[in-house]
């Protein structure tokens, strides 16, 4: 009989091998430069932290089937945010509930006490769930507690006195993302509680007191907030707050979507610039998006690339969802007004091949890959991406409207829910004579990123075949520049 410890070391290591064995990159539909988990459900990303050299992505999940259930934290780690590695289910519900959606931070100062020998504990904040408490009709159902790894994120461990933030009656009290505020020496808590955000303060991450509210009377009010986030970015030397709001219905496409406000932020309140709706992502499949923390002077953005309209009915089989391409966020002034733009990575280069030049004369393509297209002037025109089967998906702008468009009427298998096949809107925020757009085109989705990211679009697609045709519509010019970059499969 062989020895314990080697049956428990084997045990470990067949369980590593199968979290990291070569995800199934040949199934139908599965995004070949996106993360999805190898199978079954996954919604928003959470938890999202840079550390030591690794950036770890914790997401909603739930193991036991491609639809909805039971919320777990899974895990996954990258060098790059493009190349992943699964890794082990971080937390686990129990007797407080389901683990919903949260943050976790580097507790550099060790603040929370949690620390060994000197070392930066990594600690998650999250909100558990209480699903006996929803079915009885309470309405503090609904927590916020941490957790805490000594590890580097293998392994947590939940606070003994959870939760630390006690529900006030709130039905929707939840998604808390966290941030430290350096002018106050203080944790800021940003938290969805039903139609508004409310901040709140700790010194310790166990011991949080309320601050302030924003959004009573602010922004779309189409649906729930969820999922929000607060951090600075630098616009010449000077610092502009973004709070990012995901909502949910009331997107600008219908269902789920990002918006964002610009303002100040003083270790309390925040105060807007402006309490109009802006658009971080117009398309209809971009929700739950959070940026990473810790990650230095690049603010870096994930989102879930799927609709709550539809995302339990689309026709994927032993998973569910993707994620977005990472997203680098800075400041842009249009006219006086200031936007968010969002871009690809710049670690999209390590599976990016040589462009090749197609203005003139465009060849069969295969995807993944990036088309590049710039127009001389802002007159109508579509790029239409198709296969032999005459499904089709159209992307252009129309110039009568000023705004870009994603047709996905055509696109495939569209019949799985009344509210997919449709033609989708974002509006052109600038006045600059040249169009500039970037298609970053998956196996299933695309990203549209215009005039630099200042107007951004993504929507998810389900072709009987995959797509190998483009051509480009226009009545009235040819492209000034258009190139195609292959991307290679980040599963290969």
């Amino acid at each position: 009989m062989p020895h314990l410890k080697h049956v428990f070391f084997i045990s470990l290591v067949l369980c590593f091998l199968k979290l990291n064995a070569q995800t199934k990159s040949d199934e139908k539909y599965r995004p070949q430069i996106h993360f999805s988990p190898r199978e079954n459900w996954m919604n928003d990303p959470n938890g999202m932290v840079y550390h030591n050299g690794t950036y770890h992505l914790f997401y909603q999940y739930y193991p036991d089937s491609n639809v909805w259930g039971p919320m777990h934290w899974g895990h996954a780690t990258s060098r790059d945010m493009i190349h992943w590695q699964h890794q082990p289910i971080a937390l686990y519900p129990d007797s407080l509930g389901y683990i919903f959606s949260g943050s976790a931070v580097v507790d550099i100062h060790n603040t929370s006490g949690f620390g060994v020998n000197g070392k930066p504990t990594l600690v998650a904040i999250f909100t558990h769930h209480d699903p006996k408490g929803e079915a009885s009709g309470k309405n503090d159902y609904q927590y916020q507690s941490i957790a805490y790894s000594l590890d580097d994120g293998k392994t947590w461990i939940k606070y003994k006195n959870n939760p630390v933030v006690k529900n006030p009656g709130i039905k929707d009290f939840r998604d808390p993302k966290v941030m430290w505020f350096e002018k106050g020496k203080k944790w800021i808590m940003t938290l969805a509680t039903l139609d508004r955000i409310t901040f709140y303060s700790s010194k310790d991450l166990k011991n949080w007191m309320k601050e302030s509210e924003f959004g009573k009377n602010a922004g779309a009010r189409g649906g729930v907030w969820e999922c929000p986030d607060l951090f600075p970015l630098d616009y010449n030397g000077k610092k502009i707050w973004v709070l990012i709001v995901n909502i949910n219905p009331g997107g600008p496409n219908g269902g789920s979507a990002t918006q964002y406000f610009l303002g100040d932020f003083n270790g309390k309140n925040f105060l807007p610039f402006s309490t109009e709706t802006k658009w971080l992502d117009y398309g209809p499949d971009e929700y739950a998006g959070v940026t990473w923390f810790h990650t230095s002077n690049r603010r870096i953005f994930l989102g879930w690339m799927s609709n709550w309209s539809y995302a339990t009915v689309v026709p994927t089989e032993t998973w569910r969802s993707a994620m977005t391409i990472p997203r680098e966020l800075k400041i842009m002034k249009v006219n006086n007004e200031m936007f968010v733009i969002s871009t690809p990575v710049k670690e999209i280069a390590t599976i990016s091949s040589k462009s090749i030049d197609i203005s003139k004369k465009i060849p069969g393509l295969n995807f993944p890959g990036v088309i590049d297209l710039e127009m001389e002037k802002a007159e109508d025109f579509s790029v239409a991406i198709s296969n032999d089967l005459g499904e089709e998906l159209l992307i252009g702008y129309d110039k009568t409207k000023n705004r870009y468009f994603i047709d996905r009427t055509k696109s495939g298998n569209i019949n799985f829910h009344k509210e997919f096949p449709a033609q989708h809107f974002a509006p052109r925020l600038t006045n600059n004579p040249k169009i500039k757009i970037s298609l970053v085109i998956d196996v299933s989705s695309v990203e549209l990123f215009a005039d630099n990211g200042l107007t951004v679009m993504t929507e998810i697609f389900f072709p009987n075949k995959p797509y190998d045709h483009v051509r480009l519509e226009s009545a009235s010019q040819t492209p000034a520049k258009m190139k195609y970059i292959k991307l290679n499969s980040i599963w290969k």
